[in-house]
């Protein structure tokens, strides 16, 4: 990657006056002259497939897929939740019962090898469609509609089996089975821990809150825990601001709250936490990293609030040469921004127990794309002995209270001249580029642009290639490329155009907008899930899975979805002979059952779609990108 980085950079200096006209942005048209990248330029092993509408799972030839749990389905060896009769009326022991139940719209798949060799999945459940899921909900959900819902919301951990055909399927009743919801108890530590805005009435410590809610993608941490994000925690939020204090009302609005949302949900039409005028701190607790234990049900999730308050959507983790571990994390919303996370102490491979405790100390940053296609990462404060210690340039307000350097991260962030992005969601290191891959899914509220969000209006997304110095993730300076603005090869508008690597592409390459979340094969290919391209602005086809070469630089789609869904959580097996993907949210966009585009996955004369993790394999028993 040096060469490629360095060239790009020189070539940038050395032309600026052809870069500001150029027609697809600076770093674009620099790109289209430069050698590829430094790793191996092998073919993917399939022929591409393109966007449609259809109402059904497609793939390349030669690979064959299935479903392996989908909403409802038990874990616990009882009963399936009654999709059908819960579309109908929903009753108290339903919701007893989603307890026990695989969960609503599955985001995040993270699969994991046990040490005595069992398979897990690891899976989070970001939002539910009150307006899918029951026939009636009326100018709010009932009470027990907004229980059900709470309770689909959280984290699966199940074990999965290896068919004999090549596909997987759950294990209904193992030991290894368990959920988390909108209402287990979870530890709060870190630097906000007992802070004043973390008390409430029912736990007037601020160390412990009930739940962790709309989790979105996440991250596996080298000692075997889950990060799981607190994405649109400001959904659930009701009830009027005026009555709170000034510094209380100014911190909400910046992220959102109250919403309008939170209707849908109706959580704060039954539960006082969630309503502002009567709890205004309980939305202090939410929107945090959640580490998981997959190999201990009986541990309780622990919000670790030195990682940052804002609309987490993922947190991946790398180890940093001196053993160091670095947490990289985007803010998904339009002009937020790129953080992240160092820790003080490092990892120690053969001591789990060290290493539990790793994220509650170090360095937290935020991320400043320069024009000359160089950046920073800077300081917001640092945790060190129990002690914070803000950036001295930034505002009073943080120095006198240092902890709203996490719990008003976003705040921060503003003084300190962030760039503001294009919804930064997935932020990934790949392990075979030593490079770092972040997903602007798009913007169509940017007015202006920037070298690093180059389009105004931008409806179509791109990604972002960053090169940390020397390599290494705890470096504090870096360079970053474009490789990929997202489009329609087709589009007469050449802000919608879809160019790779610099170039405009032909009609071969398939169009792809709504870049949301990446995995990395063993070749160092981008495998990146979308969340948009049903859009009437943007393509208007279902979303689906695309793979970008670095090493050839070309684009295939390997899978497109079902009508109204996203797809999500790309994850391999470890064998990588299986591809793991999420479709959640199948049929949203309808505004009732009666007008359903698709009642995906079908089977057991479904009244709705259940979101659902499906496994791809190739018939051949090949590895998926062979």
């Amino acid at each position: 990657m040096g060469e490629y980085f360095g060239d790009l950079l020189s070539r940038a200096l050395s032309r600026r006056a052809v870069l500001k006209t150029a027609l697809f942005g600076a770093a674009g048209l620099t790109l289209a002259s430069l050698p590829k990248v430094g790793v191996a330029a092998t073919s993917l092993g399939f022929s591409t497939i393109y966007p449609n509408a259809d109402d059904k799972i497609t793939l390349p030839a030669g690979f064959e897929h299935g479903v392996v749990i989908r909403w409802g389905d038990a874990l616990d060896g009882g009963e399936n939740l009654d999709w059908n009769r819960i579309h109908q009326t929903v009753r108290a022991a339903d919701v007893q019962r989603q307890r026990y139940c695989f969960g609503y719209n599955c985001d995040f798949v993270g699969y994991q090898r046990t040490p005595n060799g069992k398979h897990l999945l690891v899976v989070n459940h970001e939002y539910t469609n009150p307006e899918l899921m029951f026939e009636r909900v009326g100018d709010r959900p009932s009470q027990w509609q907004a229980a059900l819902q709470r309770e689909a919301h959280g984290l699966s951990i199940v074990e999965i089996s290896k068919n004999a055909n090549g596909g997987w399927r759950y294990v209904n009743a193992s030991p290894y089975n368990y959920r988390i919801t909108g209402s287990t108890p979870c530890e709060i530590s870190g630097p906000a821990k007992g802070h004043p805005l973390l008390k409430t009435a029912a736990d007037p410590t601020g160390r412990r809150v009930n739940g962790t809610l709309n989790n979105c993608a996440a991250g596996k941490t080298p000692w075997g825990t889950v990060l799981t994000c607190e994405e649109n925690f400001h959904s659930y939020f009701g009830g009027s601001d005026r009555n709170l204090t000034e510094l209380v009302k100014t911190l909400h609005r910046r992220y959102g709250l109250p919403s309008p949302r939170a209707d849908r949900y109706g959580f704060y039409f039954y539960e006082d936490r969630f309503n502002l005028e009567k709890e205004p701190n309980e939305a202090f607790r939410f929107g945090w990293v959640v580490e998981v234990d997959p190999l201990n049900p009986t541990r309780l999730p622990i919000k670790r609030t030195a990682l940052g308050r804002f609309r987490h959507e993922a947190a991946t983790t790398v180890i940093a040469p001196d053993g160091r571990v670095v947490v990289y994390m985007g803010d998904d919303e339009r002009f937020e921004y790129a953080y992240k996370f160092i820790t003080k102490g490092k990892y120690r491979a053969n001591n789990r127990a060290a290493n539990l405790n790793l994220l509650d100390q170090g360095d937290l940053y935020v991320a400043r794309f320069n024009d000359d296609l160089t950046g920073e990462w800077r300081l917001i404060a640092r945790v060190s002995d129990n002690k914070i210690m803000p950036n001295p340039s930034l505002p009073d307000i943080f120095q006198k209270e240092p902890a709203l350097c996490f719990i008003n991260t976003r705040g921060a962030a503003d003084a300190l001249g962030a760039t503001k992005m294009d919804r930064p969601e997935d932020f990934e290191w790949n392990p075979v580029t030593k490079s770092v891959w972040l997903a602007l899914t798009y913007n169509e509220k940017r007015k202006d642009s920037d070298r690093a969000n180059p389009r105004p209006e931008n409806a179509m997304g791109h990604v972002i290639e960053i090169v940390e110095q020397g390599n290494n993730p705890a470096a504090l300076q870096f360079r970053w490329a474009l490789p990929l603005l997202c489009g329609d090869p087709t589009a007469p508008e050449t802000s919608r155009q879809l160019v790779l690597y610099g170039r405009p592409t032909n009609t071969k390459v398939p169009a792809i907008s709504a870049p949301d979340n990446f995995t990395f094969d063993r070749a160092g290919n981008v495998w990146i899930a979308t969340d948009g391209n049903g859009a009437s602005s943007r393509l208007g086809k279902n979303d689906g899975v695309y793979v970008l070469s670095p090493g050839r630089r070309e684009l295939k789609m390997f899978l497109s979805a079902v009508p109204g869904c996203e797809v999500c959580g790309p994850e391999f097996s470890s064998d990588y002979k299986t591809f793991f993907c999420a479709i959640q949210h199948p049929g949203e966009g309808a505004k009732s059952t009666a007008d359903l585009p698709t009642r995906w996955p079908y089977g057991d004369q479904v009244v709705v779609p259940r979101p659902s993790v499906i496994a791809v394999w190739r018939q051949d028993g090949r590895e998926v990108s062979a």
